[in-house]
Order: structure tokens, then C-alpha cells, then sequence
């Protein structure tokens, strides 16, 4: 049984589309054909491979989480181009990319509005990544908590929902998410 490959058209327009050289892309597309032969992930291997990076914890939920904000057309499979683009956000692009990348990722049914059930699925899929050997150890109401100081912090007009403005102003004037933004800004 032959396996039908996918392959993109070409990396000049990615490298037009994108905040990478046409040298990296071609580091990136050896790394992403050496993890998926195929030319593209579906949603179970991307659990796979990103569990890897959490091996004291259960990164299951939140690959999932993830691998929708990848999966931009939402068709089940991530192709080398959704990869690129998103990473090329996530390391190069601007404050507002990233920010509203971040935002897409927390929108769970992307209704354009984060709420306190999806906040909490997210807060409680990153602790079960990291898993159980944290430190201090972990309460057994600390992802409520950490979901009530988001919306206290990130709610302004306290309507039980954080939308992309509220979000992005809030972001933008806590300085340790600023800093965290910049973070991977010299990875490659």
C-alpha cells in the first residue's frame, strides 16, 4: 500500500508569509518531515510528539487545545504551512499577533469571547501537563483561583466574559506577560 505524501508548493511564498529566512525553513520543514513522514500531523500524533516535552505530567488535554489553535481550517490535520505560520507568530511576530494568537488558542469554541469554563479547562489541562511534582504542590482549588484572578484582572466591564480587546489591554499593561512574550524571540 503506497502512502500519499503531502508537500507544500514551495518555501519562497512561506518565506514571504512568514518572519522566518529561507534557511530555516528548510531546518523546519527536515524537523517536521522527520516527525510526521506523511507531510502532515493529525491530532493524535501531535499528542504524541508534545507529550514528550512533559513526561511528569498528562499534556494530553492541553495538545489538544493546541493542536485546534494549529489547525486554523479546522480540518483535522496540521500541514507543514498552519505549523510555520503559527510558530512564526509565536517566535517572530508582534505583540498583537501573538497576543491574539494566545487568545485563539484560550477561545475554545471561538465564539470571539473567553469564559470562565474555558478558562478553567485550560488552566486545569496546563496543570495536569505539568503534572503532579510541582512545587509548592498544588491545591485542590488553585485552578479556580488562578481562573478568578484572570477574570478579575482581565474582565473590565465584569460581564463574565473576556473578549480579544479586554484581553489584549490587559495583557499589555502586566508586565510579566510582556516579558514572557519576548521570551522566544531568538530561538532560531
Amino acid at each position: 500500500m503506497t502512502m500519499v505524501c503531502y508537500r507544500p508548493e514551495g518555501l519562497e511564498p512561506l518565506e514571504a508569509q512568514t518572519n522566518f529566512t529561507k534557511r530555516e525553513l528548510q531546518v523546519l520543514y527536515r524537523g517536521f518531515k522527520n516527525e510526521c513522514p506523511s507531510g502532515v500531523v493529525n491530532e493524535e500524533t501531535f499528542k504524541q510528539i508534545y507529550s514528550q516535552f512533559f513526561p511528569h505530567g498528562d499534556a494530553s488535554m492541553y495538545a489538544h487545545y493546541l493542536f485546534n489553535a494549529f489547525d486554523t481550517a479546522q480540518t483535522g490535520s496540521v500541514k507543514f504551512e498552519d505549523f510555520v505560520m503559527a510558530l512564526s507568530i509565536l517566535l517572530r511576530g508582534t505583540v498583537h499577533e501573538k497576543l491574539r494568537w494566545t487568545f485563539n488558542l484560550y477561545d475554545i469554541n471561538k465564539d470571539g469571547y473567553i469564559n470562565k469554563e474555558e478558562m478553567m479547562d485550560i488552566v486545569k489541562a496546563i496543570y495536569d501537563m505539568m503534572g503532579k511534582y510541582t512545587y509548592p504542590v498544588l491545591q485542590e482549588d488553585t485552578p479556580r483561583q488562578h481562573v478568578d484572578m484572570f477574570f478579575q484582572k482581565m474582565d473590565k466591564n465584569k460581564d463574565g466574559v473576556v473578549t480579544l480587546d479586554e484581553f489584549m489591554e490587559s495583557c499589555q499593561e502586566d508586565d510579566n506577560i510582556m516579558r514572557s512574550l519576548q521570551l522566544f524571540e531568538n530561538v532560531m
